[in-house]
């Protein structure tokens, strides 16, 4: 028996709140179970054996919140295979802890160190750039796809299963968040330069040209392939310095 689309889109409703109930003991279990529930009512029909499939997926479960979806897809997969006798009923259980751990390390640098920051910083540069608009730009393009890949990554591991972990290193989610880094890194020089260079205004001559040497270090840092935090770190701290050197000439005048 296949769980119906419409019961699919329920679970992966359901999976985006995962952290809801974290606790110490279980982590995101109970965040799983409430997902996965819809499509076990559609799989079990005999309550007996809807419990012990509920409580199955109450175990000690950890993983990024996005890449988790692949997981959760990976688990209905196993499910219909154990309802219909294919599977012997630890097989959900044993693809979860096989991949939590793998995908919440892709999860971590991909979406933390690479597309979130990334971003951030070009929400701040075409917030300076162009105002208001260009953040919230910046969000709903974020966030649509972010979504987009989760539903990727949920409707992979339900129609493969094991073979989702082919489907993700096809993707190269830590190639992309090398470049993610570096492109952010970038745009970190730019808004530290553009902030430097606004505060700066018509005082001084070289607070203009410290204020483009801030930009000019995160194009370096492309060439450099530096981390992106020490990077933005050492850029923006160029651009307070001389917005504050700025505001020290403009008081003595």
């Amino acid at each position: 028996m296949n769980v119906p689309p419409v019961t699919l889109r329920r679970v992966f409703w359901r999976c985006l709140f995962l952290q809801a109930a974290w606790n110490r003991r279980g982590m995101q279990n109970l965040g799983f179970a409430y997902a996965i529930d819809p499509a076990l009512r559609r799989l079990y029909a005999d309550p007996g054996k809807r419990r012990e499939a509920l409580r199955r997926h109450l175990a000690t479960f950890n993983c990024h919140p996005y890449t988790a979806a692949a997981i959760v897809g990976g688990a209905i997969h196993h499910e219909e295979r154990v309802a219909a006798g294919q599977e012997p009923p630890g097989a959900p259980l044993a693809f979860k802890q096989v991949l939590q751990g793998p995908l919440a390390a892709v999860g971590d640098g991909f979406f933390w160190s690479g597309l979130r920051p990334f971003f951030g910083a070009l929400a701040a540069v075409g917030t300076l750039a162009l105002g208001w608009p260009a953040l919230v730009a910046a969000l709903l393009v974020y966030n649509a796809f972010h979504l987009w890949l989760r539903w990727t990554l949920f409707r992979a591991g339900y129609r493969s299963g094991d073979e989702v972990v082919v489907r993700l290193a096809a993707l190269s989610l830590p190639a992309w968040a090398s470049r993610l880094r570096d492109g952010g890194a970038v745009l970190c020089g730019v808004a530290a330069g553009a902030g430097a260079l606004s505060a700066a205004g018509r005082i001084s001559p070289w607070a203009g040209v410290l204020a483009i040497g801030a930009a000019v270090a995160g194009i370096v840092a492309l060439g450099l392939r530096a981390r992106l935090l020490p990077t933005a770190y050492a850029v923006m701290a160029v651009g307070s310095a001389v917005g504050a050197a700025t505001q020290v000439f403009r008081g003595g005048r």
